[in-house]
């Protein structure tokens, strides 16, 4: 009879030890895919920023929105981690401006470069949407597995913060959206 509830014991203390095993390796996969949605939302966001600039230098815009969008794919490029939503959604919010111009698609149609650069921030606008969306949900994700009792109990995230969630305006500018 001992042996039987010692054997049962140690069978359960297996399984026990099994499932904390898979939940932590479950949590760790979660913070590698983190890490993965962090590193490409950055990634597009710096390529959004650069074909910003390269528009604002391409002397198809005039001088006074060509330095306006400049300065605010720089700020962009250029914030700190706290600052980092604010500058990005200046930035949706001034290209957004400026693709909403009279004339903006045939001022870039009458340039050589022209159809290029309205292609490729067609492109870099729509990987900011679609990065910060696997982003968020990654960072939900993570959150939750986070917060399960097991998870805090045993401390199987370590001492890491919760994810953020990157919150910011990423809607494309209009003549993009349906250009």
């Amino acid at each position: 009879m001992t042996t039987t509830l010692i054997l049962v014991a140690a069978v359960v203390v297996v399984l026990f030890a099994v499932y904390v095993s898979w939940r932590a390796g479950r949590l760790d996969r979660l913070h590698i895919r983190l890490e993965t949605a962090q590193a490409a939302l950055d990634a597009a966001l710096l390529r959004r920023a650069a074909v910003c600039l390269e528009l604002a230098g391409s002397r198809i815009l005039d001088p006074a929105t060509s330095l306006v969008l400049a300065a605010a794919a720089h700020e962009a490029r250029t914030a700190g981690p706290d600052e980092r939503e604010h500058a990005e959604s200046d930035l949706s919010r001034t290209l957004r401006a400026v693709v909403g111009q009279e004339r903006f698609r045939e001022k870039l149609a009458e340039h050589p470069a022209g159809a290029a650069l309205l292609e490729e921030l067609d492109t870099a606008v729509a990987k900011v949407g679609y990065s910060r969306r696997f982003y968020n949900n990654a960072a939900g994700v993570t959150r939750t597995a986070q917060r399960r009792w097991l998870a805090r109990s045993l401390r199987l995230a370590g001492h890491t913060d919760p994810p953020r969630f990157f919150d910011i305006d990423d809607e494309p500018p209009e003549s993009l959206a349906t250009g």
